[in-house]
């Protein structure tokens, strides 16, 4: 039996700003983990596929349940219509009585960002070091 190899992580790429970041910070509650990646998994696929979508990057502690997503979106007005696709609004209302003790959304203007190491091609090079 083999298996299928994990990919490296990677940071998404993204476009000089600016852009909207939204913030999803969570506890999951230990209930349904196969219902909620099922969720999760369509979630992914159905943001990519939405105007204004740039990409999106997430991590969670499987100690804990505590998880951060962000999701970039080219503006806010395309954040806000994501939050409102009917298939996205049910997956939030199952978070809200089944998937999460507890949940923070923070949406944010990006007016600078950089990074250290190689940009993918897709990525710009802002072409200076950041300044504070």
């Amino acid at each position: 039996m083999t298996s299928d190899p994990v990919p490296a992580p990677a940071l998404a790429p993204l476009p000089e700003p600016p852009y909207v970041a939204v913030v999803f910070t969570s506890l999951r509650a230990a209930v349904d983990p196969e219902g909620y990646a099922a969720a999760a998994a369509a979630m992914d696929g159905l943001a990519a596929g939405q105007p204004g979508y740039l990409a999106h990057e997430g991590v969670r502690d499987p100690a804990t349940g505590l998880g951060i997503t962000v999701s970039y979106w080219r503006t806010e007005a395309d954040a806000r219509a994501w939050k409102a696709v009917a298939d996205h609004r049910g997956a939030q209302r199952l978070g809200s009585e089944r998937w999460y003790a507890d949940y923070r959304v923070v949406v944010a203007e990006v007016t600078r960002a950089y990074r250290s190491g190689p940009r993918p091609p897709s990525e710009p090079d802002p072409g200076s070091e950041p300044s504070t």
